[in-house]
């Protein structure tokens, strides 16, 4: 029999076993309740004994010894209704860790639900065929058709639509795609029918990322659940040790039974892991995926925050930062001319430059007779006038007599920019930057009320750059024009002087500094790459905030989980002083520990539901080995 089964039926037979012996007389002819219950106590009584002594001679002593002997007793004694009830109490405590692990799994089973099951592959340009999703080779060329999830990661080859990932990153709103746009498993394609090169195999696309990643998770045992263990491996010696006090003290053997019944805290110890996996599976319904337990309980606990710049800190995308004119050209002349050409470009900068004009009122008129030259820039006509706009070289190349002075106008030839022709005249040049993330000095704030009593902002950029993003983040420690192996050095620094270290980042370079860190966190929203596979949780989505909710998610299991274990031990531990005297009966005993074990499961699966902001900082898990 399955552990599975045999935790669903046999809390079934138990009760099914008391509620058929209340059925029966206590007196009279014909079957007698008592036997009713010694029968059923020793059907179902018997595998849970079994059980415990297979994992006692694995050396594999817990709790479950306590209501072994408190079934085995009952039977002895001749009162098996509390045995019954213990043997209810245990397995279906198990039964409640089965259900609390499904629940928790909906993240998964929604995840696997919704992943693609079925690709067109063309065979010729004319025909194509319908094939499962794990036949997919790299290079293969795929037709996604509108409403089709994406099958697997690739790059669009032609078509022009829009592209729904919010399943993947959190984004609302679905995002233009053309050709040489990347797109990910699971994405959802909108209007227009795409031709996509397959980058990845399906197995390995983000989509089957995301899925290992929660898999993986909830596969762990955390050191809170340790934690439990070594609570069981000095509560059950004390409660034999109580045990052979009253006997020796008062030889009542009905004593004796009461105490062991109300001192068998198994669903209490499971009271634990559920606690674990409902937190991760909360963080999962919220695009954050934990790779262990071990990484609930840590980043609770951290001090001190260390940030990547570029991605994590910034938006990761340049942006329009000035507009730059030649006479008799004016800044909202290039803006609103070049805008109307870059419409018709997939370029980053493109989008940057038609966002601006948008942003800034400018009307965008269509442009006729565009031509991209991918990678380099983009030519058309706008209300008859010629207007081109790209790099340098390129702009060299067609226009020779502009170069001088787009190079002179440009001046700091560090910045990011293109430059622009009207008519075949210089007319200026855009430059770019990457724009801090919006309220950074409020997310800031939020880390210090959780803590986070240092903030820290790692970067491979300039000095200069870097100072800017911790201006408007507020951030007073700075590290840059730093290489990767520098970065991990300030973190392992950090951990000499005692510190439980947050690392977050994005980038392939951040890599070895989140698996330094005590907790890595990836920005992988939009790919993550090895960052995510280093670090120990993922966000899924392109919000900073994010971290903030990881972090409260975190803080809130560790505190329900350490409620479990102190409450549930010490009622457990009121409960059996008090049978010690004699002033509770094995059947009150029975009833009794049933409720606080119950109760405190219950308790656990609250980690899994919104809750309400824990306390500036939660406290860490005590060691109940010494406790």
């Amino acid at each position: 029999m399955s552990p599975r089964l045999r935790a669903a039926l046999l809390p079934v037979a138990a009760l099914t076993a008391i509620v058929g012996g209340l059925l029966q007389p206590s007196t009279g002819p014909g079957v007698h309740r008592s036997a009713v219950w010694m029968a059923g106590l020793l059907v179902v009584g018997t595998p849970v004994v079994l059980l415990t002594i297979r994992g006692a001679l694995a050396a594999k002593f817990s709790a479950d010894l306590v209501a072994s002997l408190a079934i085995v007793a009952a039977a002895i004694l001749g009162q098996p209704l509390p045995g019954l009830i213990v043997v209810l109490m245990q397995t279906g405590g198990q039964a409640l860790e089965h259900y609390a692990e499904r629940r928790a799994s909906a993240a998964v089973r929604a995840l696997e639900a919704g992943a693609p099951r079925l690709a067109h592959r063309r065979v010729t340009p004319e025909s194509l065929e319908d094939v499962p999703v794990d036949s997919i080779r790299i290079g293969d060329h795929l037709v996604v058709l509108p409403g089709e999830l994406v099958p697997c990661d690739g790059q669009v080859e032609t078509g022009d639509s829009h592209v729904d990932a919010s399943r993947l990153t959190g984004e609302p709103l679905p995002t233009r795609v053309g050709p040489g746009a990347h797109l990910m498993s699971g994405s959802i394609n909108g209007e227009g029918p795409l031709t996509l090169l397959a980058t990845s195999l399906a197995s390995q696309s983000q989509y089957a990322l995301i899925v290992a990643l929660v898999r993986e998770a909830q596969a762990s045992k955390a050191p809170l659940q340790r934690a439990a263990d070594r609570a069981a491996t000095w509560f059950t010696p004390m409660t034999i040790a109580l045990c052979l006090a009253t006997w020796l003290l008062s030889h009542n053997a009905t004593r004796l039974l009461a105490v062991l019944v109300v001192a068998t805290p198994c669903p209490l110890i499971l009271a634990v892991p559920v606690a674990v996996i409902g937190g991760i599976s909360r963080a999962a319904g919220r695009n954050i995926v934990f790779r262990d337990g071990t990484a609930v309980e840590q980043l609770g606990q951290v001090t001190v925050a260390v940030f990547d710049k570029t991605g994590t800190l910034t938006l990761g995308r340049p942006a329009v930062r000035a507009v730059r004119a030649i006479t008799p050209f004016s800044e909202s002349d290039i803006l609103r001319l070049s805008a109307a050409v870059e419409q018709g470009s997939g370029h980053l900068l493109a989008r940057s430059v038609v966002e601006a004009a948008r942003h800034s009122g400018q009307p965008i008129t269509p442009a006729l007779d565009v031509v991209d030259t991918p990678g380099q820039g983009v030519v058309g006509r706008v209300a008859g006038v010629e207007v081109a706009v790209g790099s340098n070289s390129w702009i060299a190349g067609r226009y020779p007599g502009a170069k001088t002075i787009l190079e002179a106008a440009h001046g700091d030839s560090s910045d990011l920019r293109a430059a622009v022709v009207i008519d075949g005249q210089a007319a200026g040049i855009i430059l770019f930057a990457d724009e801090p993330r919006p309220r950074l000095a409020e997310f800031f704030r939020t880390l210090t009320n959780l803590g986070i009593t240092r903030s820290i902002m790692l970067s491979g950029d300039r000095l200069a750059t870097a100072q800017a993003v911790a201006a408007t983040a507020g951030i007073q420690e700075i590290h840059a024009d730093l290489m990767p192996g520098e970065k991990t050095a300030v973190i392992q620094s950090l951990q000499r002087e005692g510190a439980r270290v947050l690392m977050v980042g994005d980038g392939t370079n951040d890599a070895p500094a989140l698996m330094q860190a005590t907790v890595g966190m990836a920005l992988a929203a939009h790919g993550g790459g090895i960052s995510a596979e280093a670090a120990s949780v993922v966000l899924l989505a392109d919000d900073l905030g994010l971290v903030v909710e990881a972090i409260r998610i975190s803080q809130r299991t560790i505190r329900i989980a350490r409620q479990s274990i102190v409450v549930g031990l010490g009622l457990s531990l009121i409960a059996m002083g008090f049978a010690a005297f004699g002033h509770i009966a094995p059947i009150q005993g029975a009833l009794l520990q049933e409720l606080i074990d119950i109760s405190v499961i219950l308790n656990a699966l609250r980690t899994s539901l919104p809750g309400a902001n824990p306390p500036r900082h939660s406290p860490s898990l005590p060691d109940l080995a010494t406790a």
